[in-house]
C-alpha cells in the first residue's frame, strides 16, 4: 500500500498493511529545503517543495497545505503581521471586528480571489499533481471558533460568550460558511482530506463548547462530507473536558494533543474513533532521544490501535533532530508484516 491507499483504507474501515504516519510539519518542512518561513507561507512553490522533501525523506503518508492560521482572516481584511522566519500573527490588539457591527458588512470571500487563500489553492493543486497518487493530499481551514477569534480578538470573543451570545452565534455561523467555501475550493484543487484547526476551542468549558461551538462543527462536517471530503479535527491544547462532545461532531479523524491522556481519549471518543497523536512535541520529539520517540510511539499505539494514526500531538518543532523523526518513521514501518518471499 502507498500512503494515500493506506489512509483512505483506514478511514473507510478497510484492511490496512500498517498504521499510517501523518506528522504535522510546517517550520520543520521549510527547514528541509533551506527556506525562510516567510517564503513558506507566502509562496506555494516553497511550501510544496518542503512538503514533498519531508514526505519523501521520512516516508510520511500525507502532504499538507497547513502553514498558519491567518489566511482566511487576512483575506477578509484583518491586520496580519509577517516575520522573516516565524509564522504570521493576527494583530489581536486591533481586530477587524473591534466594532461588532462590522460583521454585518462582511461577505464570504471568493477563495480564488483572495491573495493568501488563492496561494493555498495553488499549493493544493501542485501537491495533487506531484504526490496525489502516492500520498493523501490534505487541505486546511480554520475552525469556527478559531476564525471567530481571529476576526474578533480572543479576549473579546471570550467575553462575548457571556455578554452577547446572539452575536457569537452570528459570528460562528459566518466563520463556518467561510470554512465551507474555502474547503470547497480546496476540494476542487485536488485535496482528499481537510483538516479543521480550532485551537481556541480548548479554552472554553464543556457547556459553552457543546451549546455554542459544537453545532457549527456539525454543520461544517456535514457540508464537507457532502463534497466527498474526509475530515480531521485538530484542537491543540488540553481538550479532556470536551472529549465526549468531540466524539459527537462526526469527524473522520480526531487529533489529541499531548496534554490529553490517550487511554481517556479512547474511552471517551469510543473504540471506533480514529485518533491521531499524541507523542509530546517538545519533551519527546524536540528534546528526547530516538529511543524515547520509539517508546512514546509504542505506548500511543498500545492504547489507541487499531484505529490510530501515528503523529506528535501537534506540529513537529523545527528543532526536532533528524534522527528523532527517523525513529518515528522506523516505528511506523516496523508495524508492517514482513514481506513473504516465494
Amino acid at each position: 500500500m502507498n500512503g494515500r491507499e493506506r489512509v483512505l483504507a483506514l478511514l473507510e474501515r478497510r484492511p490496512i498493511d500498517r498504521t499510517p504516519l501523518m506528522p504535522i510539519t510546517m517550520m520543520f518542512a521549510a527547514d528541509q529545503v533551506g527556506a525562510k518561513y516567510l517564503d513558506y507561507v507566502s509562496d506555494y512553490r516553497v511550501l510544496v517543495a518542503g512538503q514533498l522533501r519531508t514526505a519523501e525523506r521520512f516516508d510520511c503518508d500525507l502532504v499538507s497545505c497547513i502553514s498558519d492560521p491567518a489566511r482566511e482572516a487576512g483575506d477578509l481584511g484583518a491586520e496580519v503581521m509577517f516575520f522573516d522566519d516565524q509564522p504570521p500573527a493576527l494583530v489581536d490588539s486591533n481586530p477587524l471586528l473591534a466594532d461588532k457591527s462590522v460583521l454585518g458588512r462582511l461577505r464570504v470571500p471568493d477563495p480564488g480571489s483572495g491573495r493568501r487563500m488563492q496561494d493555498r489553492l495553488a499549493a493544493a493543486e501542485s501537491l495533487r499533481q506531484h504526490a496525489g497518487e502516492e500520498r493523501i493530499v490534505e487541505g486546511w481551514i480554520e475552525g469556527p471558533c478559531a476564525l471567530a477569534a481571529n476576526l474578533r480578538g480572543i479576549d473579546n470573543l471570550m467575553l462575548d460568550f457571556y455578554d452577547d451570545p446572539p452575536f457569537v452565534t452570528e459570528l460562528l455561523a459566518f466563520a463556518t460558511e467561510v470554512g465551507i467555501a474555502f474547503a470547497r475550493a480546496q476540494r476542487a484543487a485536488g485535496v482528499d482530506l481537510v483538516g479543521v484547526g480550532d485551537a481556541v476551542s480548548s479554552l472554553v468549558g464543556p457547556a459553552i463548547f457543546e451549546s455554542c461551538i459544537a453545532p457549527h462543527h456539525v454543520r461544517l462536517v456535514h457540508a464537507l462530507r457532502d463534497m466527498g471530503l474526509k475530515t480531521r479535527s485538530h484542537i491543540c491544547g488540553n481538550t479532556t473536558a470536551i472529549l465526549a462532545a468531540r466524539a459527537r461532531l462526526g469527524y473522520d479523524i480526531t487529533d489529541i494533543d499531548s496534554a490529553v491522556s490517550p487511554a481517556l481519549a479512547r474511552e471517551r471518543l469510543g473504540p471506533d474513533a480514529i485518533i491521531l497523536g499524541n507523542i509530546p512535541t517538545v519533551q519527546v520529539m524536540a528534546n528526547g532521544t530516538p529511543e524515547l520517540v520509539r517508546e512514546s510511539a509504542a505506548e500511543c499505539y498500545r492504547l489507541l490501535a487499531p484505529n490510530h494514526i501515528i503523529s506528535a500531538g501537534c506540529e513537529v518543532p523545527r528543532t526536532t533532530p533528524i534522527e528523532n523523526l527517523d525513529a518515528l518513521t522506523a516505528f511506523a514501518r516496523s508495524l508492517a508484516p514482513p514481506l513473504r518471499v516465494t
